[in-house]
């Protein structure tokens, strides 16, 4: 067995976080399991009308969203999915102590969602539901959900019978279709004018042995299966077990999750060119239209170079980021991404992860913050942590900008290596995290891991409206991010790569020479260009670029490109922008694509500045760096301790910076350079 060194502090707090005003309107919870489809009911009766929030003295995490009613507007609270109240991590405690009336937040209704397609399991936590809101003297609905795949395949269930065995309105819906939506908005709206505790007894309590109260529940909710609907299961599961002998097969389901992914990264190279393309003339056009209203200065150059053209270069890459969440969120609602938890459950345990952990693995994807904060989910104190320190090196939304940039470099016209480029960058951040969390759990934290157990949810048809709903939540942050971070950012190095102004008395007397000579040949436009160049080298920004170059030469960047990695620390996403005002206000062609300028960039003698080696040598350092510094606050919020966000910092600072040196020395080896 192995031993835990008393020396580690594993401690895992969970702190106070912003308190939430409690609203004036009347609050509606919404309750179910996981993949009943509670979020997707969510967003058809919000729409875009939501906002996360965290619950008053708590980090749980939960949206809130305003619901049009009849004669009425009621706040709905989508809590975290639920398998039972018997909670064990701090969502499923909150989540509990607000359906029995005692949490943070009273709600005056609980909506509970039902998959009508798994009607009997749902039925165990319904039937604890109804228990703790008749207790708590609480009016409930019942949303049947999926009730259109329940039609489809020809199964019947007996509604109102339902709504009897349950003690309160059942509506049958779906999300998906809209279907039952306006009937469920009524039956709320009489439930907050006139509410009533759902009048049931489930039969639980028995007084005996200490595990009768679980028997008699799925006693009950059998029964009550059978009664309304015979046995639905049978029929529903058969087209899913069929297709799960494939996609859960231990060898044919990681091939499947393979091609999936491959799939959805040619699809945003090769959908997302026009309107990227699009978005690339509108920056041209309007740094253009600003230099014809302006006179030359710092005014036209902070705006064009500055402005439109750093935020701009991040931009014109919202369309990749948009496909990739949307190619998610279906492969999520239509029930696969539950599989692929399956079948990398297997390898995590290897590496010492437990399967809960690929829950926030696959969170990571879109952002490290929420991801770090969903592993709340796994109990171990060590296994939590250790999914911690490696969550960073899963590729987020951030990181889009800059492979799609350095891709673009060395594949503009070829979707395909593009797309198997792209997938390669992703695979290398799984493997770096479960590489690292494997060396992790035989060292700093060791332990036993514990099994993973997950629900399979039926395949079903996925929502396109919840997926774009989910797009346009994801596409807002990123252009929230960047008109305000990144913005910031921009200005500051702009600001920094102006001043102090360089005249050409301030030169060297060569350089004033050669300046004078294109000057006196009638080459203006030359003699411009090389005062800029030499400007931007005097600059703050061009000082300290040179100071840190011969740090960061041996991985094949110049000063420039240096400056971009050390900016980017604070967000990686910033590296674009850095390089649009950089090689924007230094180099001809201003209204050019950034990616055109910057392969056509040369340096002092001549060569290119982005050869293949620098460019997969930037591409390596982008996947393994930590470049975030909300995500080392989050770290230190979760585990307590700075120290542990100082480690993840110079573990994956070093990592990023090795693999990088090794990719540009191994590619120069053999020409690319």
């Amino acid at each position: 067995m192995s031993t835990v060194p008393t020396t580690t502090n594993t401690s895992l707090p969970v702190v106070a976080a912003t308190v939430v005003q409690p609203s004036k309107m009347p609050v509606v919870a919404l309750v179910g399991n996981p993949n009943s489809g509670k979020t997707s009911v969510f967003n058809r009766l919000t729409g875009l009308r939501a906002h996360t929030a965290n619950f008053a003295g708590t980090t749980v995490e939960h949206r809130r969203g305003r619901v049009p009613l009849v004669g009425q507007t009621a706040e709905l609270i989508d809590l975290p999915g639920l398998y039972s109240l018997d909670a064990s991590t701090p969502d499923e405690r909150v989540a509990r102590d607000i359906i029995a009336g005692t949490g943070p937040t009273r709600p005056d209704l609980l909506m509970l969602v039902v998959d009508a397609t798994n009607l009997e399991r749902n039925l165990f936590l319904t039937s604890q539901v109804l228990e703790a809101a008749r207790q708590a003297d609480m009016a409930t609905v019942v949303a049947l959900n999926m009730f259109d795949e329940v039609d489809k395949h020809g199964v019947t269930i007996d509604v109102a019978q339902l709504a009897r065995d349950v003690g309160c309105p059942v509506i049958p819906i779906s999300a998906r279709t809209g279907q039952g939506l306006p009937e469920l908005r009524r039956s709320l709206s009489e439930l907050l004018t006139t509410p009533a505790a759902p009048q049931v007894d489930t039969q639980c309590n028995c007084g005996g042995c200490g595990g009768c109260s679980y028997s008699q529940r799925y006693d009950w909710a059998e029964s009550v299966a059978r009664r309304v609907a015979g046995e639905p299961s049978v029929t529903l599961g058969r087209t899913t077990e069929r297709i799960d002998r494939v996609l859960t097969h231990k060898v044919v389901g990681l091939l499947a999750f393979a091609a999936v992914m491959f799939v959805t990264f040619w699809l945003i190279y090769s959908l997302a060119t026009y309107p990227m393309d699009w978005i690339e003339q509108l920056t041209g056009w309007s740094a253009e239209l600003l230099g014809r209203w302006l006179p030359a200065g710092d005014l036209r150059s902070l705006l064009a170079d500055g402005i439109v053209g750093g935020v701009g270069g991040v931009l014109v890459f919202l369309p990749q980021i948009c496909i990739l969440f949307f190619m998610l969120a279906l492969l999520e609602d239509s029930g696969y991404l539950a599989r692929a938890a399956f079948v990398m459950d297997r390898l995590m345990r290897r590496v010492g992860l437990p399967g809960k952990a690929f829950v926030p693995m696959l969170s990571a994807h879109a952002c490290a913050i929420p991801a770090i904060m969903a592993t709340r989910v796994i109990d171990d104190r060590r296994d939590r942590l250790a999914t911690i320190l490696v969550l960073p090196l899963i590729t987020c939304s951030a990181r889009v900008p800059v492979y799609a940039l350095v891709i673009a470099l060395l594949f503009a016209n070829n979707p395909l290596m593009a797309a198997t480029v792209f997938t390669g960058a992703y695979a290398l951040g799984i493997v770096a995290a479960l590489v690292m969390a494997w060396l992790f759990k035989r060292t700093l934290l060791p332990g036993e891991t514990r099994p993973l157990v997950i629900e399979l949810p039926n395949y079903r048809l996925p929502s396109l409206r919840s997926a774009l709903l989910q797009t346009i939540d994801r596409a807002t942050v990123f252009v929230k991010n960047a008109g305000t971070t990144i913005l910031l950012i921009t200005v500051v190095l702009w600001a920094a790569a102006t001043y102090p102004k360089t005249s050409v008395g301030d030169l060297p007397v060569a350089a004033q020479s050669e300046i004078a000579e294109l000057q006196q040949s009638g080459d203006a436009a030359a003699a411009d260009h090389l005062l800029a160049q030499y400007s931007l080298k005097r600059s703050v920004a061009g000082r300290i670029g040179q100071a840190i170059e011969p740090v960061f030469a041996p991985l094949g960047f110049d000063w420039k490109m240096s400056i971009g990695v050390v900016s980017s620390f604070a967000a990686r996403e910033v590296i674009v922008s850095t390089l649009a005002v950089l090689y924007g206000l230094g180099e001809d062609g201003e209204s050019d694509a950034l990616t055109q300028r910057l392969r056509t960039t040369t340096n002092s003698s001549g060569g290119l500045v982005f050869t293949t080696a620098t460019c997969l040598s930037l591409l390596v350092f982008y996947v393994l760096a930590m470049q975030c510094l909300p995500t080392q606050v989050v770290t230190k919020r979760e585990t307590g301790s700075w120290g542990w966000a100082g480690f993840q910092f110079a573990y994956m600072t070093v990592l990023a910076y090795v693999a990088a040196l090794i990719t540009y020395q191994t590619a120069s080896t053999f020409g690319l350079g």
